[in-house]
């Protein structure tokens, strides 16, 4: 049995409290703030407190995304995945890859090999414990890496995915320019991640449900109200479709696109490195 998983570049993967922190800021943003939920961090911060929920939440990770979605969300990773367009000959990269639902249905779809990264060495813990038990190792590997900073050859993979990943990284725009850098020419990126609602009767409901039901629903399933708390401040801070389109058209990617799920609750972007 392969327990492949990977820091970097050194092979399997220790307990979580002997994990290096993620990479640090870059040099002269030190003083500068950035956003965690509804509050304002330094910049240095924000990584070590994103860590800290999902380290919380990682056991209960899909459950937390039940709760969060009503369990809409495996059907929303069926769409996406069907939208990753699985191939036996394409080499997929799946950030923030958690517990692995993405790389594990890309590859029982037909897809090639699956490289399965994240920050949270305790998400990707349980992702590579599900491998293991569901007898899926075959064809996929793990590495801990910021998607900021990947240690991943530059044009060296088919597709690089990143499903409700995005709205938690503290630059945003490295992890679109990285995502493009690893690209095959001809390669495509995707990201599902929680959006804009775009339906107005369905905005008063949805708030509701975020702030004043998910955490107490956290509290109660999880014993951890905060780290839901969180999340659902996360989601409302994270770019509209446009504005994210507007980014990866500015970290070099054509032909983006996106398409509205569940009234715009989530969103798929793609973009073609071309």
């Amino acid at each position: 049995m392969n327990d492949n998983v990977q820091s970097g570049s050194a092979a399997g993967l220790p307990p979580a409290d002997r994990l290096a922190p993620g990479l640090p800021a870059p040099e002269g943003v030190g003083a500068a703030e950035t956003d965690f939920g509804f509050r304002r961090v330094p910049v240095a911060a924000k990584k070590p407190l994103v860590r800290a929920v999902f380290d919380s939440v990682a056991p209960r990770y899909d459950l937390m995304n039940d709760l969060m979605s009503l369990g809409i969300h495996r059907l929303w990773k069926q769409v996406f995945v069907t939208a990753l367009a699985p191939r036996p000959g394409r080499t997929l990269l799946d950030l923030a890859a958690g517990t692995g639902d993405i790389s594990f249905a890309w590859r029982r779809a037909g897809g090639g090999p699956a490289i399965l990264t994240d920050i949270n060495a305790a998400m990707l813990g349980v992702g590579r414990d599900r491998a293991i038990t569901r007898g899926l190792v075959d064809g996929l590997s793990f590495m801990v890496a910021d998607a900021e900073q990947l240690p991943v050859r530059s044009g060296s993979v088919d597709t690089v995915s990143m499903a409700f990943g995005l709205r938690n990284c503290t630059d945003k725009a490295a992890v679109l320019a990285e995502a493009r850098r690893v690209l095959r020419p001809g390669g495509r990126f995707l990201c599902l991640e929680f959006s804009h609602v775009q339906v107005a009767a369905l905005e008063g409901l949805y708030d509701t449900w975020s702030f004043q039901v998910l955490p107490r629903l956290g509290k109660l399933v999880a014993g951890d109200s905060e780290s839901y708390q969180y999340l659902a401040e996360s989601i409302r801070t994270f770019p509209d479709q446009e504005t994210l389109a507007t980014m990866m058209r500015v970290a070099g990617f054509s032909r983006v696109t996106w398409r509205n799920l569940s009234g715009g609750i989530a969103a798929i972007h793609q973009g073609w490195r071309l």
